[in-house]
């Protein structure tokens, strides 16, 4: 065997890194995966993107799998992706786009602004319910794929920039899916029910739980059809689309909560998961500004500001 033949198979055999997609934007969800031809890898592997400690799991085709969260607050750019493996190190790059997430004015009246004095408490109780809910251990996903939980039009997308009459900065946290009160809603993945609960700001909500620190969550229901404790499958029904909690007419608040912070649900859609693809991310569409609240949006506050030297968790409420 010639040494150059040597050095093409042991390239072949060597541990591969993988980014999926190679252009992201900020609040993506990102898939990294590292290839074993060989079947070498006895321990996981471990790295970082961006500075955020990838957690992995083993994948049936014999390789590693990490799925991770783009901070929000991400520069556009490149950002590392550096996974130590089979006593080498693999290093990759994100590019990162600018989102021109767009903004706009909305007027409401006062009491969707801000919150009473006499239900703090309730909303208290309710951010309990929901950390109680995310508090799970990491396992591997539980899911093939993610669905669409309705079909319907987007009439609010992730990271839309709102300024509440004219002082309340708030970011959009998900998807807002528009249709009449009592549509079915679906779950996105399989999974399990890990919070069903009547919340002051969310209103009637669901939270599923998919492994692999991934989480999905609906809002504003008119009923719920599931219990904490349930299992569900992708396209199960879990309740019925309405406007309950602060929401101005009936729509579906979805969002997914990866690696312990919010991402853009679309992010999550786009990924194959089985051969690691996605297609890239460009800037967003801008949207023409609107000076009133329209039909069938969530009024959640931002997420409070997480304390230095820990991870954020944008759940609301």
């Amino acid at each position: 065997m010639t040494a150059s033949l040597a050095l093409a198979l042991a390239l072949a055999a060597s541990p591969s890194l993988r980014v999926a997609p190679a252009a992201a934007r900020p609040g993506d969800a990102v898939l990294v995966a590292v290839d074993d031809p060989a079947g070498d890898l006895g321990r996981a592997p471990h790295g970082t993107l961006a500075g955020r400690r990838l957690t992995f799991w083993k994948d049936p085709s014999g390789g590693w799998r990490s799925l991770v969260a783009l901070p929000l607050e991400t520069a556009p750019g490149t950002v590392p992706v550096e996974v130590a493996v089979g006593g080498t190190t693999a290093r990759a790059d994100l590019a990162v786009v600018d989102p021109r997430f767009p903004s706009r004015s909305i007027t409401l009246p006062e009491k969707f602004v801000e919150p009473p004095a006499r239900v703090q408490g309730r909303i208290k109780a309710d951010r309990a319910a929901f950390s109680h809910a995310y508090d799970r251990p990491f396992v591997p996903p539980l899911f093939d794929r993610v669905g669409w939980p309705r079909d319907a039009h987007v009439t609010g997308r992730f990271g839309d920039q709102r300024i509440l009459n004219g002082r309340k900065p708030s970011v959009h946290y998900g998807l807002d899916l528009d249709g009449e009160a009592g549509a079915p809603v679906l779950a996105a993945g399989d999974g399990e029910v890990v919070m069903a609960r009547d919340c002051y700001m969310s209103g009637k909500s669901v939270v599923l739980w998919h492994g692999a620190g991934v989480f999905t969550a609906y809002f504003h229901l008119s009923r719920i059809d599931v219990g904490s404790g349930w299992t569900v499958k992708r396209g199960d029904s879990i309740g019925l689309l309405g406007s309950t909690g602060r929401a101005t007419g009936p729509h579906l608040h979805w969002s997914a909560r990866v690696d312990g912070l919010l991402v853009d649900p679309e992010s999550l859609l786009l990924i194959d998961f089985p051969t690691v693809s996605a297609p890239p991310r460009g800037p967003r569409e801008q949207a023409p500004p609107a000076a009133s609240a329209p039909e069938g949006v969530e009024l959640l506050p931002p997420p409070p500001a997480p304390e230095p030297g820990t991870v954020s968790d944008p759940a609301p409420p």
